[in-house]
């Protein structure tokens, strides 16, 4: 429902995971892992090994142009990114053609083609990043701590632990420490009008006072 059309306000932006899709092809070309199994080693399939090659030249382009305003990151993508996708997708439709329902390739491969919109999304919009690997790093923390805070009291308890931990996480991103900017936000809420609520938010929060020193 997120992603339909009629979606009031609006559909989402689905943006999917490189790094997932290439997880799959890594696991069929994995050289090194194979050896460690003698005799049980599965065969390394080629296909396997040239998808990982080909996204790897998109992951090396990424390397260069991290940290880069989302427009020039665009530009280079344009540039760089977009003529390797098309001989990717290309390539990838070629091969699945020669290849039978039970080719362990072929579901990586079909993984891909079906959702292509959301994986080349990237190529539309210099925010999206190639994979959501630095998103499952900020929530490493919330699967190590787990136990410590396994009983929220209520499902309304949960839903505000949810919302905190949002806003935390979101004013680590900005680079902003997140006490200063929750006392100084829980000290002027009160009276800020509600036309004005999102100047406190992260992204667009400015400190004032003894707060901005501390900041």
């Amino acid at each position: 429902p997120l992603f339909k059309v009629d979606r009031d306000p609006g559909p989402l932006t689905q943006a999917l995971c490189w790094s997932h899709a290439r997880r799959k092809f890594f696991v069929l070309a994995d050289i090194a892992t194979n050896a460690k199994r003698g005799s049980r080693a599965a065969l390394i399939s080629p296909m396997a090994l040239e998808a990982v090659k080909r996204i790897d030249a998109l992951f090396d382009i990424e390397r260069e142009i991290n940290g880069l305003a989302a427009g020039q990151r665009l530009e280079h993508r344009r540039k760089g990114s977009l003529p390797l996708v098309g001989e990717l997708h290309r390539w990838l439709q070629t091969e699945r053609a020669k290849l039978s329902r039970s080719s362990p390739v072929a579901e990586p491969i079909d993984y891909m083609l079906k959702r292509w919109n959301g994986f080349t999304s990237f190529l539309d919009d210099g925010r999206i990043c190639l994979s959501n690997n630095a998103a499952e790093r900020a929530l490493r923390g919330f699967a190590l701590g787990r136990k410590s805070w396994l009983f929220a009291g209520s499902d309304r308890g949960a839903d505000r632990a949810a919302f905190m931990a949002t806003l935390i996480m979101s004013a680590k991103l900005n680079d902003i420490d997140p006490q200063t900017w929750l006392a100084d936000v829980l000290a002027r809420i009160a009276d800020t009008p509600i036309s004005k609520l999102e100047q406190l938010l992260p992204w667009d929060w400015q400190p004032h006072g003894l707060n901005a020193q501390a900041a």
